[in-house]
């Protein structure tokens, strides 16, 4: 088990950099604030040993960098995905309990942003950190490292976690789906994935099991775009087109499997008769429409509970002995199965 709670007093200092480089303090903390105010030369040392002890800048108050800042830092892949909405509250329902404040930021689907925005949250000293990814660069690895405060990556399960981790198997829960459709009759089921994250590729690896292991071709429909009910119409045009034989959709999120269902109404095409649509996720809206969406419902709230409880609890001396949480899923009641 990690220990990376009790490692926070190693954090490098202005003055541990000063001294790899040989140059003064007050010279470092000059480069922080103005790099093209130091020497060239003294300049590439500088950063080369900032990257290398993993050093974070303190923007909080003296006073608070000495004692428990009483905040955690949340990075969120999106602030316009809803789904992380019911994760927050998850969260927030623990940390108001124990007294804790959050501070939230975004890093839109990207490493090098994420390490900036990490790099931002930990320079307000915050007490542990609640990801939302699990693919993350060397330099953030090393950040974490050296800030030495308790992390917990939510929504899905890596195979080697920073510290703690809190998800859901999303290979299996896509296998599931599939495995479902094809017991229905369905031969030519297609995926349809946006953004292409690292959730949307594993639920990808899920789907194309089932369907190699019956004996069937995997089809996917890639995009990178923004999810939307728009795109997902456009999605349907186009499996159509490959395929019109199709008779199946699994889609990686509700959004899409949503816009879907509307083209195929607009198409007179009947669901589930003719083509099968499953989501992800379990938006309220898919239980609005007709027919009802069948979608794989991710426990997002209590995914947000438990990595709180993890964490503060690291915070507090008292680490659970289970640091990888596996919260499981389920398929919402519908029709569109």
């Amino acid at each position: 088990m990690s220990n990376l709670h009790t490692q926070r007093k190693t954090r490098p200092t202005l003055q541990d950099i000063a001294d790899r480089v040989g140059v003064t303090k007050m010279t470092v903390s000059r480069f922080i604030r103005d790099p093209n105010s130091v020497a060239e030369k003294t300049r590439e040392k500088i950063s080369e040993i900032i990257n290398e002890l993993g050093y974070i800048q303190n923007r909080a108050p003296a006073m608070l960098s000495k004692s428990s800042s009483k905040a955690i830092g949340i990075l969120l892949p999106s602030l316009s995905n809803q789904v992380f909405a019911n994760l927050v509250q998850g969260i927030e329902q623990v940390t108001k309990q124990r007294g804790y404040h959050t501070l939230i930021a975004h890093c839109n689907y990207n490493e090098l942003e994420e390490e900036e925005q990490i790099a931002f949250l930990l320079s307000y000293q915050v007490d542990g950190l609640i990801l939302t990814e699990t693919k993350h660069t060397e330099k953030t690895r090393q950040m974490l490292r050296s800030a030495g405060v308790p992390v917990v990556e939510t929504m899905e399960l890596p195979e080697q976690p920073i510290d703690m981790a809190v998800g859901l198997n999303h290979m299996d829960a896509a296998y599931h789906v599939i495995n479902k459709m094809i017991a229905n009759g369905k031969r030519h089921i297609m995926y349809f994935g946006a953004r292409l994250d690292t959730r949307t590729k594993l639920r990808m690896e899920g789907y194309d099991k089932a369907m190699l292991e019956a004996g069937l071709t995997p089809q996917h429909i890639l995009t990178d775009e923004h999810s939307s009910f728009t795109l997902g119409g456009e999605l349907l045009l186009e499996g159509l087109k490959q395929n019109p034989e199709l008779d199946g959709i699994f889609c990686t999120n509700d959004d899409i499997a949503i816009g879907a269902m509307m083209e195929c109404a607009n198409k007179g095409i009947s669901v589930p008769e003719q083509i099968s649509i499953v989501g992800y996720n379990a938006l309220d809206i898919g239980q609005a429409i007709s027919p009802k969406l069948v979608s794989v419902d991710t426990p997002r709230f209590e995914i947000g509970k438990k990595s709180a409880e993890l964490l503060l609890d690291a915070l507090a001396g008292k680490r659970q002995k289970n640091s990888l949480v596996d919260m499981g899923f389920s398929l919402t009641l519908g029709e569109s199965l």
